[in-house]
């Protein structure tokens, strides 16, 4: 795709990817590439800019992540945030030390406004800012930005083009972060912010008919948002080569099997398989319990039943998925930990008997994902449909895998659903659902005594899903769908709310 870019080397951290959604945000491509990705790869990119960012990792350790000076002496503008600005001034001949007083948290600075990182920004304004210090700056550096416990908070060298921040323009503390990162895309790396997703859908279609020529197709068909906008994307490119292969694990929603295979049958122009497959995925999951396992299983359980659909079709050379870029982000990127393997990403077993694996949209975040739907004629209903993880109820059901757990969680989160829709709320949640815990407990239902079951539901806000928070629910709507499920619902006599944020926790539980 013929694009300008943006490279953010990676030095590892829970929130680094967050950067990333920032500069797409205003209308730049970036890729993030592993910190030590070589000088060599880089120039070939012919980046506009670079951005290094880490976490709180000390510059002075023997074991510190490091690159190639020579990243300096390129003539591309650096912008080194945390972690990148201490190893600037490290390796350039400044001091870096742990502050000795400052805790990680919010506080105002002051900028000086005549550096071309903070046109337009406020005199004092706040940041959230890192534990270290840099006790003398390098060479040729003059402070821009500081504060009475943080006498530098950002630095710049105006003539190569290089800057840092103590501080992290990316998050939502920092309110006047996004004008800051745009003053470094437009002013300093002179970028004309041409990424838009009009253009992405538009180049994808001529780079698929390109790169699939007269060759078959299979796509992993979820029924999900993002699977969905893969499917009628290869379509678009490819019409009558894609067969869409429709997996019901027996883990979907109540009613979702039907429901899918109605929309892609009778909406689109789409050649569609549905496969049956609730015994199989069981007898694999039977006494499995951990998510890790049950994530691989079914990852593993997915592709041996798509070869052997493609087998039924005939010579197939290529697999599409739905993957987005969180499900790689968490399957462990450059230096980031895996946060969970994917189904589809750390899920997928050593050996695939297909030439390639297809993931169109494999760059972009969720709302991305939205907009190219959009742009592709999907209807909004479905397009704005929750998400559902394709390892589906499995990691909803804390604990083993069993069909009568299945059923409660399906008839419980089918009522959570109905009462959040019905209180007009389903529009402003990114996403709610039920999760069957492995907890069971004494209750009292018709004056005996009960051994059962307790539901937790989740309901969460976010811009990308790499953040979230959780959405306080009116407790009449809670109070509502908690009778419910304990009258409707065998086996459940407790209900509860979760009510923690990402991070600490995923947005699944499992």
């Amino acid at each position: 795709m013929d694009k300008e870019l943006v490279i953010i080397l990676d030095f590892g951290g829970h929130n680094n990817q967050l950067i990333a959604r920032r500069i797409r945000e205003c209308n730049v491509y970036c890729e993030v590439l592993p910190y030590n990705t070589s000088i060599e790869k880089i120039l070939q990119l012919s980046p506009k800019g670079i951005i290094t960012i880490g976490g709180e990792i000390d510059v002075n350790k023997q074991d510190a992540p490091n690159y190639d000076s020579k990243i300096y002496t390129l003539g591309i503008p650096v912008l080194g945030i945390n972690y990148g600005c201490q190893l600037m001034t490290y390796s350039l001949g400044g001091k870096v030390s742990p502050a000795p007083n400052r805790k990680y948290g919010t506080m105002k600075i002051n900028i000086d406004s005549s550096s071309k990182l903070f046109q337009n920004v406020s005199n004092q304004t706040s940041c959230l800012i890192s534990q270290m210090n840099i006790e003398t700056t390098a060479n040729d550096f003059k402070v821009i930005a500081s504060s009475e416990s943080c006498p530098v908070a950002a630095i710049e060298d105006r003539k190569r083009n290089l800057y840092g921040l103590l501080f992290h323009p990316e998050a939502d503390q920092t309110p006047e972060g996004i004008r800051i990162l745009k003053n470094f895309l437009y002013d300093i790396c002179k970028c004309n912010g041409t990424w838009n997703m009009s253009s992405f859908v538009e180049n994808s279609i001529r780079q698929l008919k390109e790169k699939i020529g007269d060759k078959k197709v299979l796509c992993a068909l979820s029924g999900g948002v993002d699977s969905s906008v893969a499917a009628v994307m290869i379509n678009k490119a490819v019409g009558k080569q894609l067969t869409c292969i429709f997996v019901d694990h027996g883990l979907l929603r109540k009613n979702e099997a039907d429901e899918v295979e109605e929309i892609f049958t009778n909406q689109f122009d789409i050649n569609l398989i549905r496969v049956n497959a609730q015994e199989r995925f069981y007898e694999k999951l039977a006494g499995v319990t951990d998510p890790e396992r049950k994530r691989k299983i079914i990852g593993e359980e997915f592709i041996r039943v798509f070869e052997e659909e493609a087998k039924k079709i005939g010579k197939v050379d290529y697999l599409v998925q739905g993957t987005i870029y969180p499900d790689i982000i968490e399957s462990g990127v450059g230096q980031s930990g895996v946060i969970k393997s994917h189904h589809n990403v750390g899920g997928l077993p050593d050996y695939v008997d297909f030439k390639e694996i297809i993931e169109p949209l494999r760059d972009l975040f969720k709302d991305e994902v939205r907009k190219a739907g959009l742009e592709l004629g999907i209807p909004e209903k479905l397009v704005f449909r929750q998400p559902f993880p394709g390892p589906g109820l499995a990691v909803r059901i804390i604990g083993d895998i069993t069909p009568q757990k299945v059923k409660i969680l399906q008839e419980a989160d089918y009522i959570y659903r109905e009462e959040i829709a019905k209180a007009g709320l389903d529009k402003h949640i990114s996403q709610y659902f039920a999760v069957l815990t492995n907890i069971r407990s004494v209750g009292v239902t018709n004056d005996e005594r009960t051994y059962d079951y307790t539901v937790a539901l989740r309901a969460v806000k976010t811009i990308d899903f790499m953040t979230a928070e959780y959405v306080e629910l009116p407790w009449e709507v809670l109070g509502l769908v908690s009778k419910r499920i304990i009258n409707e619902v065998d086996h459940v006599n407790r209900v509860c709310y979760d009510i923690t944020g990402k991070p600490p926790a995923t947005i699944e539980w499992e």
